[in-house]
């Protein structure tokens, strides 16, 4: 079943009626500016080169989307939003960035065979010096040995992996599979999560 729901995401369109209708429903009875910004971005955006799909959505989500711990948004240590919360937040972590950026990338016509999510340690400076944390990333593979190009919330604008000596890949996956980064055994509570997110975003509108 999660198979079939993998790839039923994986392909198809989204249902923006739908979708909208649970965003006000959820959100509010207006339009929402962040939702038709979202939707017309991504109207336009499809009809463009894949290099300029990532910069555009790379750029909505880090500019529009304000950084905020899952404590603070959601009353929770770890919750993955799908992207029509993420929206109607206008607020995210580090993985809710990721995966909005995921589907927008899908939907704008990139294969989900060239991108994956990826959970990293990143290298970033504590009031104490130099420390090692927890961290999501979307990458994106031209071709399946090509060095992956990396979209990111810390660091905005996109470059390849081997020009992100800060991140050291852990594992990373995709409605598709699962890959290890450094023979780290990948958290089972972590796939969990992104099952329950797929069938979230599912029932939300995202077939």
């Amino acid at each position: 079943m999660i198979a079939q729901l993998c790839n039923s995401i994986a392909t198809a369109s989204l249902d923006f009626d739908r979708l909208q209708q649970v965003f006000l429903a959820r959100f509010g009875a207006g339009p929402s500016p962040l939702f038709n910004d979202w939707r017309q971005m991504l109207s336009e955006t499809r009809s463009k080169a894949e290099g300029e799909k990532l910069r555009r959505i790379n750029d909505f989500f880090n500019r529009r989307i304000s950084f905020e711990d899952d404590n603070i948004i959601w009353g929770q240590s770890d919750y993955w939003a799908t992207p029509l919360e993420t929206l109607g937040m206008a607020r995210a972590d580090c993985e809710d960035f990721s995966i909005a950026k995921y589907f927008s990338l899908i939907e704008a016509g990139v294969s989900v065979t060239k991108l994956r999510l990826v959970y990293v340690k990143a290298l970033q400076n504590g009031p104490s010096g130099p420390l090692l944390q927890a961290h999501m990333v979307l990458a994106y593979y031209a071709s399946p040995n090509a060095d992956p190009l990396v979209l990111d919330n810390l660091v905005t604008d996109i470059r390849p992996a081997s020009r992100r000596s800060d991140l050291s890949p852990i594992f990373s996956f995709n409605s598709a599979g699962l890959w290890q980064g450094t023979g780290n055994q990948a958290s089972k509570s972590n796939l969990s999560r992104w099952q329950d997110l797929l069938v979230r975003a599912r029932a939300e509108g995202f077939q």
